[in-house]
């Protein structure tokens, strides 16, 4: 009762509930709350914390900025969620403070748009030399078990693209990458479709700011071949998976375009299956049934591998049971 209590006590201020209502829309920063609600950032800070405080937001830094959402886990996110939506929608003050809000929006969609055109030729130029995306998405979500899966880690996210393919299966997508700029693009994509459970943060892939036993699957999508340690980024993969949780790795079979390596920055030039394969075993993981899509020239790969379950041997066959697998 006393905590029910404390927990309306924070929101039952008119700048505190309007923060509510706007961290309901999407991640914000300090900065854009400010420009939003024509407050002083000390201010606007401090009604923040309490909030945070009550369990009714979630911080998280993003380098030297940080972002506030509404929580989706724990006591307080339903009641977070019912005082949002009690808020009459013809309130004026939060007509003008979504208005405020979308024009936020749209000078980031223009940024990350930006940043996309001037980069987006080199990424055209390397998907030319392999299958189709869609032949790699259709490939993953036939990995995917038909009742969908509960919280996925996309590691490398990008520009969130795993996010949208693999999220509606998902119960929570988290999605981590370095670059603020590629989360700029992957946060704007994701605030215009329906995923509101799928999130970005910034983070270091070797060393994942989550709790061991965290997810139920992770995807490394094109990621590897970037990597200085490979098998230290799938133990890390591993670490964060709970006993059963399905790991997909995808990226090239071995090739020989050194070009790749010159002028994309490529470490390796593709992963043979056997090697992928000693690598998992060596982070506690098994691999199912690998997925080879051939190309022109390059051929992707898919391997699919899944954390052994408590008491059960890595070479248990019946944890290699990956519906959908192919060889």
């Amino acid at each position: 009762m006393d905590e029910l209590l404390a927990t309306l006590k924070a929101a039952a201020e008119t700048t505190r509930l309007r923060l509510l209502a706007l961290c309901a829309h999407g991640e914000l920063t300090v900065t854009e709350l400010t420009q939003i609600l024509g407050q002083s950032q000390p201010r606007v800070s401090r009604h923040l914390k309490l909030l945070c405080d009550a369990g009714l937001l979630d911080r998280f830094r993003e380098g030297t900025f940080a972002f506030y959402r509404l929580t989706e886990r724990g006591a307080s996110a339903e009641l977070a969620r019912v005082l949002v939506d009690a808020i009459p929608s013809d309130d004026p003050t939060m007509t003008l403070d979504l208005e405020r809000l979308e024009a936020i929006k749209r000078a980031r969609s223009e940024a990350a748009a930006s940043y996309f055109r001037e980069n987006a030729a080199r990424w055209h130029e390397i998907r030319s030399l392999h299958v189709p995306e869609r032949e790699v998405e259709e490939a993953l979500l036939r990995l995917i078990p038909a009742d969908g899966i509960g919280d996925l880690l996309d590691i490398g996210t990008g520009t969130g693209r795993m996010l949208e393919v693999l999220g509606p299966r998902a119960r929570r997508a988290v999605g981590v990458d370095q670059s603020r700029e590629m989360l700029s693009i992957a946060r704007t994509k994701l605030e215009d479709t329906a995923l509101r459970h799928c999130h970005v943060r910034q983070a270091d892939m070797y060393q994942l700011p989550f709790p061991s036993g965290s997810f139920d699957a992770a995807v490394v999508h094109q990621v590897l071949h970037f990597a200085e340690s490979p098998v230290d980024l799938l133990a890390e993969a591993a670490r964060v998976l709970r006993p059963g949780g399905l790991l997909l790795l995808v990226d090239f079979a071995p090739h020989v375009l050194e070009t790749l390596r010159a002028e994309h920055a490529h470490r390796r030039l593709g992963f043979s299956d056997a090697e992928v394969a000693a690598w998992c075993r060596q982070c506690g993981l098994e691999c199912g049934a690998v997925v080879h899509l051939p190309g022109e020239p390059l051929t992707v790969s898919i391997w699919p591998a899944v954390r052994a379950a408590k008491g059960a041997s890595p070479a248990d066959p019946s944890i290699l049971s990956i519906s959908g697998a192919q060889s």
